[in-house]
């Protein structure tokens, strides 16, 4: 059984309000003995190196791997140097890890410039050959930032992942692939794609207001949350949602 952590969505932008939030779910989640985090993007709100900094700050230390992958709002050349401390490029940032036995590819869809998502033709390329590598028999998760389906609200269904097409037939293909795990639209939300589960972790820095839920896009008083996902030796993905009240309060 593999047990994972995943936050999104930290926003950090040098505010006293953003570090607060972000380091109260991370000193929560210290607390719990999962096999790995997943951070799956916007972690930095305007790509300044202080904010990859802070973030490598709040994430150091913690007593399992950390594996991380772009948003719309991050720079890929600041994000490699400040975060993971590698030279600047442009490419998109993949990157993978096996865990318990299952590989967990944290997949860039993230377009420079742009808020919508995309994989890039390179990005398909690297999850075949990186799958190919591990072989058929080994279980997979898909980690990245823009939900390949509608979640049912105005903003984060504007700036959606195109050519869903391409991960439709990637997933028909690759049934070792047991679920896609995202972020993007600030909400705890699970639903469907192409036969697999798609969990949308919620937001550390603000909740998703749906619009039947009154005025307002954002939730700023909501509480941050994080998600636990559980993976079973059936290949069933299970998911827990969880939020963290601030210190003091019941």
């Amino acid at each position: 059984m593999l047990v994972l952590a995943q936050i999104s969505d930290l926003h950090l932008d040098g505010t006293e309000r953003a570090r607060e939030r972000a380091e109260r779910v991370t000193s929560r989640l210290r607390e719990i003995p999962v096999d790995a985090l997943l951070v799956t993007g916007d972690i930095a709100d305007n790509g300044a190196a202080s904010e990859y900094e802070q973030a490598a700050q709040l994430l150091d230390g913690m007593p399992y791997p950390v594996l991380t992958c772009p948003g719309n709002h991050d720079v890929r050349e600041v994000y490699r140097k400040a975060l993971l401390g590698e030279e600047p490029s442009a490419a998109p940032v993949n990157s993978f890890e096996v865990v318990r036995g299952t590989a967990i590819l944290m997949c860039d869809a993230s377009i420079p410039g742009q808020d919508d998502g995309r994989l890039e033709p390179v990005t398909y390329d690297w999850i075949e050959s990186t799958l190919d590598g591990l072989g058929p028999d080994t279980p997979a998760l898909l980690a990245f930032h823009h939900p390949p389906v509608p979640v049912h609200a105005p903003l984060p269904d504007s700036y959606p992942l195109h050519e869903p097409e391409r991960l439709a037939l990637l997933l028909e293909q690759r049934p070792q692939i047991k679920a896609l795990i995202t972020g993007h639209a600030h909400t705890s939300a699970a639903t469907a794609f192409a036969g697999r589960p798609v969990i949308v972790g919620p937001g550390v820095t603000w909740t998703l207001r749906l619009p039947w839920e009154g005025d307002g896009v954002a939730d700023r008083a909501a509480d941050p949350g994080f998600a636990l996902h559980v993976l079973d030796d059936e290949g069933r993905l299970t998911t827990h949602f969880r939020s963290v009240q601030a210190p003091g309060l019941t």
